[in-house]
């Protein structure tokens, strides 16, 4: 059983840990225009830069120089059918996501809140470039998918399993909570290293405003491919 399922009703309450409820169309908005300057080939960020985390990241202060591993030749192109964290005991099956009537990332249903969701259109986890993947923290009544995500820390393991039955193995590298207002697109969803097989995970953070029920700010984890594995 994944530590979502582990946890259970919260008696209607939000999380105190960063991030809340998806509100398609709102919550997503930030990431449109990332994924504009992603589309265009935004490559002019640093390898290894990082911005100063705000809102609520757990992740917030963590030494910044952690020894990670080399990276990985990127793989072929293979759908992603399983993402598994091991360190927060996740273990979420894949569904293939468009672009909603607004624009913006198609979240899974709430009735499968415990899926994460590939954009399917873009960069497959493992090949070269910069796969996005989006999840729920929490619906109204109980915590979701990426709940805990915010709490991984640089050197923790990310693993895609593909259609292929080879399983990419990614390591963390930056844990960010980014507001909406001075939002950079490209330091949220560039690669961080020309040719190199990237991963964002991305769900809601900061606080929840219940005038437009969305959230203030997004939690961006990323991670690069440093290895491989079979099933």
């Amino acid at each position: 059983m994944s530590r979502t399922e582990e946890t259970g009703e919260r008696d209607g309450q939000r999380p105190a840990v960063p991030g809340g409820r998806l509100t398609t169309g709102i919550a997503w908005t930030v990431l449109l225009l990332g994924l504009w300057l992603w589309g265009r080939e935004a490559t002019d960020v640093r390898e290894g830069i990082s911005v100063p985390a705000t809102g609520d990241m757990a992740a917030a202060g963590r030494p910044p120089d952690v020894p990670l591993p080399p990276a990985h030749e990127p793989l072929g192109d293979a759908p992603p059918r399983r993402l598994d964290i091991p360190g927060l005991d996740i273990s979420a099956p894949v569904l293939a996501s468009g672009l909603d009537t607004k624009g913006a990332i198609e979240a899974p249903p709430f009735d499968r809140a415990g899926s994460v969701g590939w954009y399917a259109d873009g960069v497959t986890p493992g090949a070269a470039g910069t796969a996005l993947m989006v999840g729920h923290v929490d619906t109204e009544t109980r915590p979701a998918v990426f709940y805990e995500v915010s709490t991984l820390e640089p050197g923790e393991t990310i693993r895609v399993l593909r259609e292929d039955a080879e399983v990419a193995e990614f390591t963390v590298d930056d844990v960010q909570v980014l507001t909406r207002d001075g939002f950079d697109a490209r330091q949220a969803y560039g690669p961080r290293a020309t040719g190199r097989a990237e991963l964002r995970l991305i769900t809601c953070g900061g606080t929840f405003d219940r005038t437009t029920n969305s959230y203030t700010a997004n939690v961006v984890v990323s991670a690069y491919l440093t290895g491989t594995d079979d099933v």
